[in-house]
């Protein structure tokens, strides 16, 4: 290599390094300069506790308060919309979770906006099978006795789901598909009053994470059929999984993480994905996920990308499968 060649390299590796030291700066940096906004597309959920969760400890962390925004609607498509649109300036996040992120796209025919291109990811926060949650008054026993009732008699029996869209109406139609029975969906706007109404017995099952109903469970006032995962809830190992009751290789994860606008700068959603995974490692943010039965991923942004982009098809698959559609 020629003196020349050896200056010219020594340069540009130099300025590669400076590059790079400069991006780290700037991304450990960054603050924002003014409130920010956590919109939550739906309301009292499991999302909404973990929005509550972290805005806290971001606001500790960056300085500027971190507001909690509800917008709920159109199976979360209002909300994650809204973001969509945002300034991409690190002033607006979304909690995104199955509906408005992988089902939708296929669930509804026509959507305002993409969101593989319309927002940019920065971590999967959290992950967790769901339960099958009957109200009492029903008299069903089990995953077996709940599907005979439902065939024999299905104009009796109704679902909700904490939304359209949600991996709490899809993973009913999964079983309904699965099993061959039918019952009629009611979409809730969150899991509040799709809660509600099963205890008091408007409708008479529904699909929920755990953090949703465990404290119904533990008071009598709903009834644990099944989980959906792969293995039993360590803290309910009498409660089967839907493939140990008879559907073979059922399965079906609810998923919550944290967006911003396309266009945010990476020195933004860096800053942002760096604090995230210092609360989600924090002693007692780990426990009061693990009490609500999450595991937590906190996942790098480009593996949450790769992960919405896998559950696009594994959803769509199940909407074609099933027929479902947007009501």
């Amino acid at each position: 290599m020629t003196k020349h060649l050896k200056l010219a390299a020594a340069v540009a590796l130099a300025a590669c390094t400076a590059a790079s030291a400069w991006a780290q700066t700037e991304a450990s940096d960054w603050r924002p300069t003014k409130p920010v906004r956590i919109v939550v597309p739906i309301v009292g959920s499991t999302n909404d506790v973990l929005a509550r969760l972290i805005g806290p400890r971001l606001q500790e962390a960056l300085g500027q308060p971190f507001v909690v925004e509800n917008k709920p609607g159109a199976g979360g498509n209002i909300g994650a919309y809204e973001v969509s649109r945002a300034a991409p300036d690190g002033h607006t996040l979304l909690i995104g979770y199955n509906g408005p992120l992988a089902i939708n796209v296929t669930l509804f025919d026509k959507m305002p906006y993409d969101p593989t291109k319309d927002l940019l990811p920065i971590t999967l926060a959290v992950k967790a099978p769901q339960y099958l949650v009957v109200n009492p008054a029903t008299g069903i026993t089990s995953v077996q006795d709940f599907i005979a009732r439902a065939k024999a008699d299905p104009a009796k029996y109704s679902y909700g789901s904490v939304a359209m869209g949600s991996a709490s109406h899809l993973t009913m139609e999964m079983m309904k598909s699965a099993a061959n029975f039918h019952m009629t969906h009611i979409p809730y706007r969150g899991a509040g009053p799709a809660v509600a109404d099963l205890i008091a017995g408007n409708v008479q099952a529904a699909f929920f994470v755990p953090g949703n109903v465990q404290g119904f469970v533990k008071e009598g006032r709903l009834k644990l059929l099944a989980s959906t995962g792969p293995k039993r809830f360590p803290s309910t190992p009498d409660v089967p999984t839907l493939a140990e009751s008879g559907l073979k290789d059922f399965e079906a994860t609810s998923w919550i993480g944290l967006l911003a606008p396309a266009g945010t700068p990476p020195a933004i959603i860096n800053r942002y994905h760096s604090e995230m995974m210092k609360i989600l490692n924090s002693p007692d943010i780990q426990k009061r996920l693990n009490d609500m039965e999450f595991e937590i991923v906190a996942s790098t942004p480009r593996q949450f990308s790769d992960w919405i982009g896998t559950e696009i098809v594994r959803w769509g698959k199940v909407i074609k499968d099933t027929g479902a559609k947007a009501e």
